[in-house]
């Protein structure tokens, strides 16, 4: 194998496949190095399903690139010829007060997408398998829905190799030098060199950037399938849902080709070191106990045995922001981190961004707000964990 690479793209989860994939695609030299073998349960991208909502929470500057996004999965699907997008919609459910509820509206009319207001009698009565208090709203987003996260990878590190990328899967980079005129990966076996290096190793990037003290927080999460007979609880018979409650949120996705319901808690975490992180779902009580709660409450019906339990990782930014820029010392080292729970949905874009930051130095998206020296990163650099 050959030690000398245009791109290097450290990390080959879901952005560093996509970014691989679309450098490769251009006709761009391209060795992509993973520390395990992708798609993997060791990161932040297993799980079987991943939401995508275009009507955002986190903020109207998500809007257009996750309108993009789904451009670039149905594309994907396209030429992979496989399914990738479920197309459940999705159900959004709290209380009229709920700031992500007033947030998901404020989105979705400012941008014109579709969303339909339903009160609880009108969401019970559509969807049997939910039951919804009666002081609480609900607002359906019927373009969204479930994205088979491990099979979007899988496509991408597919058509990747087929454009002549090169993957070195269970390969761990010991270090990075930069300097002026490239950069220098090495790993236990060889030392690589390249021109420029895309360095999106999820969890270890505060690692692997620790020169600069990202404020990044890799955190443990988890999630359940729960068994489930009852046909309401099948797709398409109920949809992807996303419940915000007065101090807990809580997500999930139907029964689909018999896996079971899936839910996740995404307001609970606990601080990990990704070296040490492991596959321990029910190690604490409320693993399972916190999804089995909420599915007895607002979908009694599929709060069955459960199936499988999974952990994994998410590495959060002080304003749950993504971080998309270069190396402030270095231009050619571009870097991609912190997407805080809600990146999957947006990686088919973000290796385009990434694949053009690399080609043109530039993007035609804007990506301003994901800036590696903005106020919100640089005050909480020094209490960064890593």
């Amino acid at each position: 194998m050959k030690n000398h690479y245009s791109v290097i793209v450290v990390g080959a989860g879901s952005v560093g496949m996509a970014t691989g994939y679309y450098l490769a695609k251009k006709g761009i030299d391209t060795l992509l190095i993973d520390s395990f073998d992708p798609p993997h349960g060791r990161g932040s991208h297993h799980g079987e399903t991943r939401l995508i909502r275009h009507a955002t929470a986190e903020g109207s500057h998500y809007v257009e690139l996750a309108l993009k996004a789904q451009e670039l999965w149905h594309q994907l699907e396209g030429e992979i010829d496989k399914t990738l997008f479920i197309p459940t919609g999705t159900l959004m459910v709290g209380e009229c007060d709920s700031p992500f509820i007033d947030e998901t509206v404020k989105s979705a009319k400012e941008y014109s997408l579709p969303l339909e207001t339903l009160h609880a009698a009108e969401i019970r009565i559509r969807w049997p398998g939910f039951s919804v208090p009666n002081h609480y709203i609900g607002y359906f987003e019927p373009s969204s829905g479930a994205l088979l996260n491990e099979q979007c990878i899988m496509a991408y590190r597919t058509l990747g190799l087929h454009y002549k990328a090169h993957l070195q899967p269970n390969t761990r980079v010991d270090s990075i030098d930069f300097s002026a005129g490239g950069v220098i990966v090495r790993t236990a076996e060889n030392t690589y060199y390249a021109d420029q290096v895309v360095i999106c190793a999820g969890a270890w990037t505060g690692k692997i950037l620790s020169s600069l003290e990202l404020p990044l927080e890799p955190v443990r999460k988890t999630l359940g399938w729960f068994e489930t007979n009852d046909p309401y609880y099948h797709y398409p018979k109920l949809p992807c849902f996303y419940f915000s409650l007065k101090n807990e949120r809580y997500y999930g996705f139907p029964n689909i080709n018999g896996s079971g319901v899936k839910v996740g808690r995404n307001d609970s975490e606990r601080t990990v070191d990704p070296d040490f992180m492991k596959q321990d779902f029910n190690q604490y009580p409320s693993d399972e106990g916190d999804l089995r709660s909420f599915l007895e409450r607002f979908l009694p019906g599929a709060a069955g045995r459960l199936k499988q339990g999974t952990s994994c990782m998410i590495t959060k930014t002080p304003d749950m922001d993504f971080i998309i820029d270069q190396h402030p010392e270095y231009p050619h080292v571009k870097i991609a981190a912190g997407f805080s729970g809600h990146g999957f949905k947006y990686c088919s874009v973000l290796g385009e961004i990434l694949s053009q930051l690399v080609i043109n130095g530039r993007t035609e998206y804007d990506i301003s707000k994901f800036s590696i020296t903005r106020s919100a990163l640089v005050s909480n650099a020094n209490h960064s964990p890593n």
